[in-house]
């Protein structure tokens, strides 16, 4: 699968994706991830990407230009891309969101906004707007890199045991039920016996009340949208 993102740093790619999961999947072949620099697409001789608001207020905001000449040149490279706007007044990201832009092949192009947003006409040359929570970034590169880990490890061949996506906090809607491992007691604290009785039913039984009442105490909002109980 590939991610293009569309950003003023570029270089802010490099690391986050250099070990784990998003390591092998590069790897692998199984996504690639491809920068473009939008000052490449500033205006006049200091390549402008920014301006003063109409109306007044603090800040700058991105101008269109440059954003929709970047948002062109990707298209005709790379035909196909579904093209996502990092802003906090998009679409959350849930697990079911991530799920759905998994299967957008070939790809995803990420737009990265800065400052104070975006000139308002550049929402009509994206095809979705996505937030990764109520609260504010200096700029939508953090909330890609969420994006294109929360899509990579969801892709088939990512994760050794595609199973465990279903185990997962958010995988079956609720949070994950507690995990343990050695030793088996722990400074006073023990595994609960039925995960050392080998019966794997009531094992899976246990788990799966665990799960529900831990989302009902801590996340109550996810059994409203998703009832399992």
């Amino acid at each position: 699968m590939q991610f293009h993102v569309i950003t003023l740093f570029p270089e802010m790619f490099t690391s986050p994706f250099s070990g784990g999961i998003m390591a092998r999947a590069l790897n692998n072949g199984l996504v690639t991830i491809q920068t473009h620099n939008l000052r490449e697409h500033g205006l006049g001789r200091y390549r402008q990407v920014d301006d003063e608001p109409y109306g007044g207020g603090s800040g700058m905001v991105m101008r269109p230009e440059p954003v929709a000449a970047a948002i062109d040149a990707v298209t005709a490279r790379h035909p196909g891309l579904w093209r996502v706007l990092l802003t906090p007044q998009g679409d959350v990201l849930r697990q079911s969101l991530a799920a759905e832009l998994a299967r957008r092949e070939p790809g995803l192009m990420l737009v990265a906004g800065r400052y104070e947003g975006v000139d308002e006409r550049v929402r009509e040359l994206v095809d979705q707007e996505i937030s990764i929570g109520d609260f504010v970034l200096s700029g939508g590169e953090l909330a890609a890199m969420v994006v294109i880990e929360a899509v990579t490890r969801l892709l088939p061949g990512v994760l050794g045991n595609q199973a465990s996506l279903d185990e997962e906090s958010f995988g079956s809607g609720m949070l994950e039920y507690p995990q343990y491992t050695r030793p088996e007691v722990f400074r006073g604290s023990a595994v609960p016996p039925i995960l050392l009785s080998g019966d794997h039913e009531k094992i899976r039984r246990w788990r799966r009340e665990q799960a529900l009442e831990r989302t009902r105490r801590r996340r109550p909002d996810l059994l409203v949208k998703n009832p399992r109980g």
